[in-house]
C-alpha cells in the first residue's frame, strides 16, 4: 500500500487476515496449533491483535480453552485490556468467521506481510550500514545475511504427524532395504567395515572425525568425498579452510594414480606415472565434486554456500576441513561459545538440507597420552559431542613392543567409532599410505 503525494509508504499488512486468524483460533483448538506452526506474535502488525494472539497462546499453554471469559481474565491479569482495544473488540472476533476451515490461508497471508516488512527493514538497514565506513563491508554483509536467515529459518519448524502418517514412509524405507540387500541406505564412505556400522552416512546427520595433527583427517575425508563423487556419482562438496583446491587436487591425483605426492610437487614423476594421472584427470572431469577453499569462512558463509550448492548442484554430502578454522561472525564471542554455536549450526544445516555433514576436528594435546581418545578430547568442544550423531577418532595403532615411526610411509591406524546414535560402536583398522595420501581397508575389524 502506498500513500499519495510522496507521503511515507505504509508497511505491508492485512488487518482482515490478522482478525481472521484470531477468530479461527477462538472457534477451534486445532486452529491454534495451525497458527502457532506458522506465526510468531511479532508477525501481527496491529499491536492489539498481537496481544490477543499472545493471550490465546498463554491460555493454551496453561491448559485452558480460550474464550471471552478466559481471555478477559488473561488480559486483565497482564493489565492489557485497553491495549487490546477492549473486550468489545475481542467479542467481535468470535463472530467474524463461520468456521476455522481456512485458518492456514489467513496465517500464510499474515506471515507473508510480516516477511515483507522484515525484508524492507533489512534493506533499509543495509543501506544505512553501507554508509558507515567504520565497519568493514564484509561484516555488514554478514549482519544482513544473518537477519535474512533469521527471517527464513524460523518458519515452518513446528509440526506434528499422527503415527499412521509415518507408516507409509517406514514401509517404503524397509522395502527399499529389503530389495537392495547388501547396499547402504546412506552415502557410502568407501570402507565397508565402517559402512556396515553406519549403513552409510545418513541424511540429516552430523558426523565428526577427530584426530591429532598429521594423522590423516584431511586424507580420510578427501578419500571419502572422492569415493562418493567419482565411484558412486553422488554430488559432494568439500569445504577446505586449510588448503587451496590445487593442493586438494594434487592429493587426489596422488591417491588415485598411486603416485608419490612428493613427486607431484617436485615434477620428478616419469612418463608412466604422468599417463596414469591423465587417466585420473579424465575420470575426474565428470565427477560431481565441488571445492570451496575460501579461508576465514564464517558459519554464515558456509550456510549460504551450502544452500546454493544444494539447490544448484544437488549435493548430497558435505565435508568441512575443519571446525577449528571457522571464523566468528561475532569477534567478541569466547572460543568455546563459538565452537558450540558452530556445532549447533552444522547440525541444523544437516537437518535443513537433509544431507550428511562430515566435519573434521582437532583433538586436545592430552589425547596423545591416552590409549584411546574420548568425546571430551574434542578440542574447544562445547556441544560437539552432544550435537553429533556419529563421532570417530583416528589414532595410531601401536604394537605392544613396537615404537611408532611417524616418518614411516606406510602406517596402520585405528578408526574408532566412539558414538553412533543409530548403530553400533567399535573400531576398524586402516592402512595409511602417507606418500600416496590414501587409506585402504584392512580386513580385520572389531565390534
Amino acid at each position: 500500500m502506498a500513500s499519495q503525494g510522496g507521503l511515507e509508504r505504509v508497511p505491508p499488512h492485512d488487518y482482515d487476515a490478522e482478525k481472521a486468524v484470531l477468530s479461527a483460533m477462538l472457534l477451534n483448538d486445532k486452529a491454534i496449533f495451525t497458527a502457532r506452526q506458522n506465526l510468531r506474535a511479532d508477525d501481527f502488525y496491529d499491536p492489539a491483535n498481537k496481544l490477543i494472539y499472545e493471550a490465546i497462546l498463554s491460555l493454551t499453554h496453561s491448559g485452558y480453552k480460550a474464550d471471552l471469559l478466559t481471555l478477559r481474565g488473561e488480559l486483565e491479569r497482564a493489565g492489557k485490556v485497553n491495549e487490546a482495544r477492549g473486550m468489545d473488540y475481542v467479542a467481535s472476533l468470535t463472530n467474524l468467521l463461520p468456521s476455522s476451515a481456512n485458518v492456514d490461508y489467513y496465517a500464510e497471508r499474515v506471515q507473508d506481510c510480516s516477511l515483507r516488512r522484515g525484508l524492507i527493514q533489512a534493506a533499509g538497514k543495509a543501506g544505512t550500514r553501507a554508509f558507515d565506513e567504520t565497519t568493514g563491508a564484509k561484516q555488514i554483509l554478514e549482519e544482513i545475511q544473518e537477519q535474512l536467515f533469521t527471517l527464513s529459518d524460523t518458519r515452518g519448524l513446528f509440526n506434528y504427524k499422527e503415527a499412521k502418517e509415518s507408516i507409509g514412509a517406514a514401509f517404503s524405507f524397509m522395502s527399499k532395504v529389503f530389495d537392495n540387500k547388501g547396499s547402504y541406505t546412506g552415502v557410502p564412505s568407501g570402507f565397508d567395515a565402517l559402512d556396515r556400522r553406519t549403513s552409510g552416512f545418513q541424511p540429516g546427520e552430523l558426523i565428526i572425525i577427530g584426530a591429532r595433527p598429521s594423522l590423516g583427517k584431511t586424507t580420510l575425508a578427501l578419500n571419502m568425498a572422492v569415493h562418493a563423487a567419482l565411484r558412486k556419482k553422488i554430488p559432494a562438496a568439500f569445504f577446505s579452510l586449510e588448503m587451496p583446491d590445487r593442493d586438494l587436487m594434487l592429493r587426489i591425483f596422488s591417491s588415485e594414480a598411486k603416485v608419490d605426492l612428493g613427486k607431484l610437487r617436485t615434477g620428478k614423476f616419469d612418463a608412466k606415472e604422468k599417463a596414469s594421472m591423465f587417466r585420473v584427470a579424465e575420470k575426474l572431469k565428470d565427477a560431481p565434486l565441488y571445492f570451496v577453499d575460501m579461508p576465514r569462512m564464517t558459519m554464515l558463509d558456509i550456510q549460504a554456500m551450502a544452500r546454493m550448492l544444494r539447490t544448484e548442484k544437488k549435493i548430497e554430502i558435505i565435508f568441512i576441513d575443519y571446525i577449528g578454522l571457522i571464523s566468528s561472525d561475532n569477534p567478541k564471542l569466547a572460543r568455546y561459545e563459538l565452537i558450540s554455536e558452530v556445532s549447533r549450526n552444522l547440525k541444523g544445516m544437516a537437518r535443513e538440507l537433509g544431507i550428511p555433514v562430515i566435519a573434521l576436528s582437532q583433538l586436545r594435546r592430552e589425547a596423545e597420552k591416552e590409549k584411546q581418545p574420548n568425546l571430551a578430547d574434542i578440542r574447544d568442544s562445547g556441544s560437539i559431542e552432544q550435537d553429533a550423531d556419529v563421532v570417530m577418532f583416528i589414532t595410531r595403532e601401536r604394537g605392544e613392543e613396537k615404537d611408532f615411526d611417524d616418518q614411516d610411509p606406510i602406517q596402520q591406524v585405528k578408526l574408532t567409532i566412539s558414538k553412533n546414535r543409530n548403530g553400533p560402536v567399535g573400531y576398524i583398522l586402516l592402512t595409511l599410505f602417507k606418500n600416496l595420501t590414501r587409506f585402504e581397508s584392512i580386513s580385520k575389524d572389531k565390534g
